[in-house]
């Protein structure tokens, strides 16, 4: 018998949570009683399945990401890479990521779907667990004048502790400087090294993936909750935060890359979107930009041109290191969540939002739902709780393949671009 995909058990796990969740509101407000089994509350055992997911989730963070950067930097480092075409390639990742996550910044602020009709926090809406006052005591004021204390913490005073506390900017920026003066080693002393954080890597791979199978479930509860707690008014916000995720996703997808294509690249971005069609459709179809990587490669060298050389160096590179969705999505959820909750979005916020987006999507694993785990080191570092992503959960499948999508049709215009400023004459040049 053919198992049932994972976008199907968790669209199947969310229909199942808003049905039992909104009977158990409308049940209550008809009779004024909580109802339970054995004493235990309903909505406290939705909680308990959540709050197992989201464990697992926290558990996988320092591994994963620590592990991610520091095989992929010394994948970088290594061979000569760092080149005149590495130091293209990186160049354009880190700007068309930058830019992705300003076009989020610039949507999320301008829709403001964290606010209800009435211009208030919609915190009540999404019956958020923790009060609005303990999230402003935790975050405190923060101004312009934050920014350098981000970059402070970027250098840990011990990294062990850093990691231990959920510092996450100082740990990723430890994992680039040890990745990169671990190619400087001698052979005899690199190699174990780097066998033993690629290990490390697939092994938390393989964790991440045998996690996510837990995501119905887990999906169960975060949504249960919701919904038992404040009824179907809670898909107001949610829907217009997943509008405006997908207004941004089509600026950067449409307007961003295309003008880089045509400017930069001196190519056809119709006919660059033609060539690449059948690669993000396979990753709309997976949410996996790592599993769509052949098909990706097939589409560039034979329906755009670009030469085996180029290819085989950007996408793979780009599959690890460069994900213009996944930042996007990082940043509007986590502006979102903050908006929510009431929270001054003051310059030095939203500055530690971009910056973290912009270095934690360089270790998002490339499975489906994998930038849970970033999202949540986002909102450890501006002070909001990590159970706030229950309420991503309901949209979140759609927005995964389209990110995906996006981050598949990032990595197809470097490719394309970079190869023209090689000087190669590709089936899309002007």
């Amino acid at each position: 018998m053919r198992k049932l995909a994972l976008h199907w058990q968790i669209l199947i796990a969310i229909v199942l949570a808003g049905i039992a969740g909104y009977v158990i509101f409308e049940y209550r407000g008809s009779t004024g009683i909580e109802p339970g089994i054995f004493g235990v509350k309903y909505v406290a055992v939705f909680g308990y399945i959540g709050d197992l997911f989201l464990n697992a989730l926290r558990m996988i963070i320092v591994p994963l990401i620590t592990s991610s950067i520091i095989v992929g930097v010394a994948g970088i480092g290594s061979g000569g890479n760092l080149g005149a075409l590495g130091g293209k390639t990186l160049l354009f990742y880190a700007t068309t990521t930058l830019a992705a996550i300003l076009v989020g910044l610039f949507v999320i602020n301008a829709i403001g779907p964290g606010y209800n009709a009435s211009g208030e926090p919609a915190r009540d809406e999404l019956a958020f667990t923790v009060s609005a006052e303990e999230v402003a005591a935790k975050v405190g004021n923060k101004d312009a004048s934050d920014v350098a204390e981000i970059f402070l913490r970027m250098i840990p005073e011990n990294v062990v502790q850093a990691a231990a506390d959920g510092q996450m900017l100082g740990l990723i920026f430890f994992a680039i400087l040890f990745g990169y003066f671990m190619t400087h080693m001698s052979h005899d002393f690199a190699e174990p090294l780097f066998n033993f954080w690629n290990g490390v890597f697939h092994v938390m791979m393989k964790m991440t993936e045998w996690i996510m199978k837990f995501a119905p479930l887990g999906v169960f509860g975060l949504v249960g909750r919701v919904i038992a707690e404040a009824g179907l008014k809670a898909a107001g916000p949610l829907a217009v935060f997943a509008v405006a995720v997908l207004i941004a996703l089509a600026l950067h997808a449409l307007v961003t890359l295309p003008l880089l294509l045509r400017f930069v690249g001196r190519v056809r971005p119709v006919k660059t979107i033609i060539g690449a069609s059948q690669a993000m459709l396979t990753a709309f179809s997976t949410a996996s930009s790592s599993a769509t990587l052949p098909v990706t490669i097939e589409c560039v060298e034979d329906r755009i041109g670009v030469s085996n050389k180029i290819s085989s160096f950007v996408l793979p590179l780009g599959a690890t290191v460069n994900m213009n969705g996944t930042a996007l999505y990082e940043c509007a959820a986590a502006l979102f969540l903050a908006q929510a909750y009431g929270l001054d979005l003051t310059f030095g916020v939203q500055f530690t939002i971009v910056t973290i987006a912009l270095m934690t999507s360089i270790g998002v694993a490339g499975v489906p739902s994998a930038s849970l785990v970033a999202i949540a080191i986002i909102l450890g570092a501006i002070g909001l709780p990590v159970e706030a992503i229950g309420v991503l959960m309901v949209f979140d499948r759609i927005l995964d393949m389209c990110r995906t999508s996006v981050n598949v049709w990032g990595d197809v215009c470097c490719a394309t671009i970079i190869a023209r400023l090689e000087g190669e004459e590709t089936k899309v040049a002007l």
